[in-house]
């Protein structure tokens, strides 16, 4: 039996810098994982949606499939849009068993990589002081994102010995410039901002020009098509796969015992 085939699901966007941080991340996962069909879809209305990325796999004779949400601020669940894509692709295609994984979110091994696009962005500023930190991410998320959230401010704060307010760019809780503000009414006044973004979005890049006319000395890249998120999303993956096979077991126990039920009433 063939592994059930990965759709990394992505937020909706029209931006083609932002798809190409997306397929290069399908692509490195791709090549890192050549038994398993990774492909990528986009919530909402953006192209390829999940339900034409799935309707293409039916039709290749694909009947098992899970999907990856690439969302750092939610942990429980996936977000409204991503939920829809579930929900129509089990209506429109019953035939194809499909399960959504949980997001990936806001895991602590990304602090590494968002120190590694940081220590870039300074060295780029030449920046050599700081005495404040802001951590940006696109929303607060569900209610254990967020707590997760706050919680990797604080061990981001106790890795360098810095104060770090946390900053969300969809209104959410404080934009970027009112973080800075509140570090500098405590006297800190060489402040950079790391951000807990995959991809260079709308929103990512608003903040980032606030946060530079509000005097931080940097703003880090994106994750962007980092390892470490394809093995979260492998991690997520495999969870989700497991849940199919549960259903599989439960299927074939039930025709099982339907069957002895027969033997026994003949």
């Amino acid at each position: 039996m063939s592994a059930p085939a990965l759709i990394l699901l992505a937020h909706g966007t029209t931006d083609s810098r932002v798809e190409q941080v997306y397929h290069a991340l399908r692509h490195e996962l791709q090549s890192q994982r050549p038994t398993i069909s990774i492909h990528l879809a986009f919530a909402d209305s953006c192209p390829p949606t999940g339900p034409q990325v799935i309707g293409t796999l039916a039709n290749r004779g694909v009947d098992e499939v899970a999907l990856v949400p690439l969302d750092l601020s939610r942990v429980c669940g996936p977000s409204d849009s991503m939920a829809r894509v579930l929900t129509t692709v089990r209506d429109h295609r019953p035939e194809v068993k499909s399960v959504m994984a949980r997001p990936i979110g806001p895991a602590v091994e990304l602090l590494n990589v968002l120190d590694m696009r940081l220590r870039n962005a300074l060295a780029t500023a030449h920046a050599t002081e700081l005495d404040g930190l802001v951590l940006l991410t696109p929303t607060w998320g569900d209610t254990r994102g967020a707590g997760l959230i706050a919680r990797r401010a604080r061990q981001w704060a106790a890795h360098h010995k810095l104060p770090v307010l946390l900053a969300h760019s969809d209104g959410t809780g404080p934009d970027v410039a009112a973080a800075i503000t509140s570090l500098r009414q405590i006297g800190r006044r060489n402040i950079a901002v790391g951000s807990l973004f995959i991809s260079p979005s709308e929103n990512y890049l608003q903040q980032a020009e606030l946060a530079l006319a509000n005097g931080a000395l940097a703003v880090s890249a994106p994750l962007g098509a980092n390892a470490r998120l394809g093995e979260l999303a492998m991690a997520r993956y495999s969870f989700a796969a497991m849940e199919l096979l549960d259903d599989v077991c439960d299927q074939h126990e039930a025709e099982a015992e339907d069957e002895a039920l027969t033997r026994q009433a003949l």
